[in-house]
């Protein structure tokens, strides 16, 4: 889906989820999980003027040429889990948070690779981690109350900004956990 595809709303969290996966890319490989709250960045001026100074360059200019124009404010003191899932369904977001974003990173084996995969939780960790045709992948997946979502994934093996995919959908199963965050 090309950016003129996307409704304007859809092109305000294209826009912050690919801001936020740069700015998980520049701290590194081997990040913990993630997660930001989105709010519309002329609505967060509008509540509080002197936020102005803290935004990031050009923030208040994208905010008055674009009423989406979106916020991200990463999350500290996330609820200890020891799942992503068990993560995610202790997360729940005021009224005037109009989106959530989440970045994780993963390792992915080729189908056939998943067939020798041991039971054992901590096992199968480390056959993974060994598995010569691994790819590690950072996904980012954003969604908004009102029901868009946008994806974006990096590859260790492409790392660089030009190399990020991305659609709606690419990882429908996070989209959905991080979209019950709002229900």
């Amino acid at each position: 889906m090309t950016a003129p595809d996307l409704s304007p709303r859809q092109r305000a969290l294209q826009g912050a989820v690919l801001d936020i996966e740069r700015h998980v890319s520049s701290l590194g490989w081997d990040s913990p999980v993630l997660v930001f709250s989105l709010v519309r960045t002329a609505d967060a001026l509008a509540v509080n003027p002197a936020i102005a100074s803290e935004l990031p360059e050009g923030a208040v200019d994208s905010a008055a040429a674009d009423p989406e124009h979106l916020l991200s404010i990463e999350q500290d003191g996330l609820p200890q889990a020891a799942t992503l899932e068990e993560l995610l369904a202790q997360l729940a977001w005021p009224a005037e948070v109009d989106g959530a974003a989440i970045v994780v990173e993963r390792i992915v084996v080729p189908p056939e690779a998943e067939t020798d995969m041991p039971r054992d939780p901590d096992a199968a960790v480390a056959y993974l981690e060994a598995h010569p045709d691994r790819q590690d992948v950072r996904i980012a997946v954003g969604v908004l109350r009102t029901g868009e979502s946008w994806c974006a994934l990096r590859s260790r093996l492409h790392d660089s900004d030009d190399a990020v995919g991305g659609s709606p959908d690419a990882v429908p199963g996070l989209v959905e956990a991080l979209r019950a965050t709002f229900d």
